[in-house]
């Protein structure tokens, strides 16, 4: 195990998501979905005037252009804020400390991805969309709901992130009419107790944990601090758990997320019928093998499809059954 002066792994995704932010103010059109507002560099004036907190973490960088230090946590959350509340009309929107602070730019690309699964038929009659994992932030029922004018539900295990959830949903008027946050009691389901008796979702999605262990997210969370150079905080463990989001699990579980979606592709088969696609976010290629194994072995039709976002290279693994 790691000492106070290793770095803890509660923080790995968020200064991951933080990389990630920073590659997006940056990006060609033709990197993120073409469809995906975020491609575009931020035009911070406009930001601000949504979010006034914004102007106190904005500063010129080596470039010449405005950004902000995409390390300090304050200044990530209060982005996001900025970005929900001018392109998607959010009134507010908050997460609790220590919980995750997603990048909306990625999130955005998973939610157009899912939309081009769709058919023209389906999207005439609306779309129901589930989140498994909804997490603290809620990100992906709000993207879905603004974006596309989704129905979505959210379902977790935590019962913070699930009232923190709630509590976003309530905060904006837009969204109260579209999304419901459901609690999962059992954390070894997945989506039995979340999808009920007559109920049908045209996709289901999730970002699972990332880590295999505690010990391997912190050696990540090492390496990802060392790529931050100077930006990278120099605190100790402590300090770095009061400033950087993100709790156990949905950072790491047994078997890492290779095994996770293997269980998720075995449970997603009793609700065939009440899914149109079922699908998950793939961060390490090296996983693909065997979940194509046991979907091909479950008779499952799948796709996968691409995702880059600056150095940052991932994937959807989308399945259905016919």
């Amino acid at each position: 195990m790691v000492d106070d002066e290793e770095i803890s792994d509660l923080c790995f995704r968020h200064l991951l998501y933080a990389t990630i932010i920073v590659a997006c103010t940056h990006l060609n059109k033709t990197v993120l979905h073409p469809n995906n507002i975020h491609a575009a560099p931020y035009h911070f004036p406009a930001l601000i005037k949504a979010h006034p907190p914004l102007k106190e973490f904005v500063h010129t960088g080596k470039s010449g252009q405005d950004t902000v230090n995409f390390a300090e946590a304050s200044a990530v959350l209060h982005l996001n804020k900025a970005l929900l509340k001018h392109h998607y009309g959010l009134t507010d929107w908050n997460i609790p400390p220590h919980y995750l602070c997603p990048p909306v730019p990625g999130r955005a690309d998973y939610i157009h991805h899912l939309n081009d699964l769709l058919t023209d038929a389906e999207k005439q009659k609306g779309i129901k969309g589930l989140d498994i994992g909804v997490g603290a932030n809620c990100i992906y029922p709000i993207l879905g709901s603004r974006i596309y004018q989704w129905k979505m539900v959210g379902a977790d295990t935590d019962t913070t992130a699930v009232a923190s959830a709630k509590a976003n949903v309530k905060a904006s008027e837009v969204l109260k009419d579209t999304i419901e946050i459901r609690y999962q009691p059992v954390k070894a389901n997945i989506f039995e107790g979340v999808i009920q008796n007559n109920e049908y979702f045209n996709v289901s999605m999730c970002n699972p944990p990332f880590h295999p262990s505690e010990e391997e997210a912190v050696k990540g969370t090492l390496r990802k601090l060392r790529n931050l150079g100077d930006t990278a905080p120099q605190q100790t463990k402590k300090e770095i758990m009061l400033n950087f989001g993100g709790q156990a699990n949905e950072l790491w579980c047994n078997g890492g997320e290779a095994l996770f979606i293997k269980r998720m592709i075995k449970q997603s088969v009793p609700f065939k019928m009440q899914v149109g696609w079922f699908t998950t976010l793939v961060s390490k290629k090296e996983h693909l093998p065997p979940i194509y194994k046991q979907l091909d072995k479950l008779k499952a039709k799948h796709t996968t499809i691409a995702m880059e976002q600056g150095n940052k290279q991932s994937r959807i693994v989308a399945w259905r059954f016919l």
